[in-house]
Formats: structure tokens, sequence, C-alpha cells
């Protein structure tokens, strides 16, 4: 069953799961053996509205709405979760943050440039020293005149290489408690001092990019400090709640994905003289993983509407993320057991759904983080 609100919505998937089954499904496989990033896909992403889903047509974007960026995520994890990712990132947190909290001036720059594809968006919040504790980051923006000095390190960084910009939380104040001394700002590619110092080899999503960033004596004007001074934590908080939809989107996906494989690999294959469709074991694990994909998605897709309609989602949208990505790895590996020692070699897809599908626990947010957002709301009353 697919969650579409609308006909635009009903059309909008047909057309992104086209598009994923003719551009992205065939190379999927090696792009991930390769663990290099696409570059290739890019203006076929731009050129279909992916890249600027968000993004209002003013500044040559799609203007969708929350839900219609779910969808696309989740269409495009159906088949890759390393291209979903880049897409849930770019357009929730790099584009995001600017589209939020940029002035008038970022907005043009910006934002044109990232919904044509010309520059991809990366964010960085997460150093080496802080993770799920991310107001605790020590990289530092020093004032001189008119311009800011950034020092430090960040870690985790999606994009961090191929974007052409990136959005960096950095201590601005630390003589305040942590959470109100930090500010954005926006870093060109090819800034000196800016450098993707290290590429990370990873489990899963194995060809979109993830780098250690170092800042190095990195000086921006004021014009590129995004938002209010020692206020970035807050807007991060926003940015976080919106973004953790579309991990629950991917992860949907992912799980969407596993499935699908698993019924039509249950079918065709034969033990004992019948499909493994027909035996009751794998009917259960069938069962099971149908019924919890369509939970998830009624909670990522409750999110999503309160979103569209200005209502608070923080909880919500800890909830849709927490149960999708624990849903989507449950569902991936049950998948891979119904493919049997097969599930098991590179030769089927299953595998690298159960591999990218573990990120979904961890990025944007812990399962455990999730919990506690969900806890301190329930508690808030």
């Amino acid at each position: 069953m697919d969650f579409d609100f609308t006909e635009h919505h009903a059309l909008l998937r047909k057309t992104v799961r086209d598009f994923a089954k003719s551009e992205v499904a065939p190379h999927a496989r090696k792009w991930d053996e390769e663990e290099r990033f696409p570059q290739e896909i890019v203006p076929k992403l731009a050129e279909i509205g992916l890249l600027g889903i968000r993004i209002p047509e003013e500044y040559s974007g799609s203007g969708m709405d929350t839900t219609s960026y779910a969808i696309c995520v989740e269409e495009i994890a159906r088949v890759d979760g390393s291209l979903a990712l880049t897409v849930a990132s770019h357009n929730g947190l790099g584009t995001g943050h600017v589209l939020s909290f940029g002035n008038e001036d970022q907005k043009r720059r910006y934002l044109p440039k990232a919904a044509k594809g010309e520059w991809l968006a990366a964010w960085a919040l997460t150093e080496p020293g802080s993770g799920s504790d991310s107001a605790a980051l020590a990289t530092t923006a020093r004032r001189d005149g008119d311009s800011w000095v950034l020092n430090g390190t960040k870690m985790f960084i999606t994009q961090g290489s191929v974007g052409g910009f990136c959005v960096v939380l950095a201590r601005t104040n630390p003589n305040v408690p942590k959470q109100r001394g930090i500010t954005a700002f926006i870093v060109e590619h090819g800034t000196k001092g800016f450098t993707a110092s290290k590429h990370l080899e990873k489990l899963g999503c194995r060809s979109s990019d993830t780098v250690e960033l170092t800042f190095e004596d990195v000086r921006v004007s004021d014009a590129q400090r995004l938002g209010e001074l020692d206020q970035g934590f807050r807007d991060t908080m926003q940015i976080l709640d919106r973004g953790r939809i579309s991990i629950a989107a991917m992860a949907l996906g992912l799980g969407r994905g596993a499935l699908e494989m698993a019924v039509t690999y249950a079918k065709d294959r034969k033990q004992f003289g019948h499909p493994i469709a027909e035996f009751q074991a794998i009917q259960f694990m069938l069962a099971d993983s149908k019924t919890e994909l369509d939970a998830a998605a009624l909670l990522t897709y409750r999110a999503a509407w309160l979103a569209d309609g200005g209502h608070r989602h923080s909880q919500e949208a800890a909830m849709a993320k927490l149960f999708s990505s624990e849903v989507s790895s449950r569902v991936s590996n049950r998948a891979l057991q119904v493919h049997g020692g097969y599930g098991y070699t590179r030769e089927f897809n299953v595998e690298r759904h159960l591999r990218d599908a573990k990120i979904c626990e961890i990025g944007e947010g812990t399962s455990e983080v999730q919990r506690t957002v969900i806890a301190k709301n329930l508690l808030r009353g």
C-alpha cells in the first residue's frame, strides 16, 4: 500500500519510481562495489526536480511539501540506499538550513545552484568527539573584523568532498551554556584551509560520499554567517526534526525493496517440490514484514503531514525514525533469510539493503537519542 494523500502525490511516486527503476537500479550494485560517488547521476536528479524538492520555484526549485519529500526519498531507497541518503541530506540538511534560516542574498546565491545540481549541499555538525552530544562540538569560529576564522574537524559528513558548499556549525561563544553559543556558517568548496581530510570506508551506503572535514584558519565573511549569532543549535534542532522524517522514509524504502525481493524469490525458489512461498514459516516472515512496514509508513507520513500543516512534530518525527529504522533492519534481515545462502552473496541485492538499512538507526540521531526525545516529550505532557 502506498500512502499518497493527493493525486499529485500519487503521480510523483510513479514518476520517481520509474526514474529509480530505469536510471538507478541498473547501476546501484556497481556504484556500491566501486565505493564511488556517482557524479553522473546528479544532472539527472536535478532534471526531474529531486535536488530542489522543497526549494520554492522562485529559487529554481520544485516547491514541494514534506510529504512529497518523503515520497521521493522512499522511492529512491527502494533500489539504492546510498543515493537516497544523498537526496535526503542534500534537500533536508544543507539546503534545508539555508532555506529555513538564510537571508534573501544567501537564498538567491545558494538555492538555485543547489536545485540545478551545480552545487550539492553538505551539512557539518558531528565531530570526532561529539556525536549524540552534538552541542559539545569543539570547532570554533573567532570574529576577526568583518570576518570569521574557523578551526576544527567534522566527522561523517555526507557530500563532504563533492558538495559545492557546506553549512558548518561552530562555537562562537564559549562563555554561555553550550547550546546557546553555536552559530552556523556557509563555507564554499575551495575556500583556503577547508579540506576533505579523510574518505571513510563504510559497511553500507558505500557510494554515498562520507568524509572527515578539516578547517584550518578558514576565513569567511560575516555575510556567510547563517541565522542569528549564537542561535545555530536551536536552528539545528528544527532542521533535524524534518531530517528525521526523511531518514524514516529512507528506511521505509529500503525495507519495502527488501520485502519485494523476498516475495519474488519465495515464489520462484523451489524446495521439496514446492515454491518456498507455500511454506508457513516463509509466509509468517513475509506477513510480519508487511505489517511492520505499513505501520512504519503510517508513522512516517503522519509526521510529514504534521510538518506540512505547520504543527509541532519533534516527537512524531522521532517516533517515525525510531520505528522505521529498526523495522527496516528487521525486514531486510528476514528478506536475506528467505534467500538463504544466496542472500548472503552479492549475486542478490538483498544483502546491500541490509547493510544500507543499519545507518538509519544511527544517522541524524541514534535510536537511543530518539527514545530520549520521545520520553522527554511524553513526560512534559
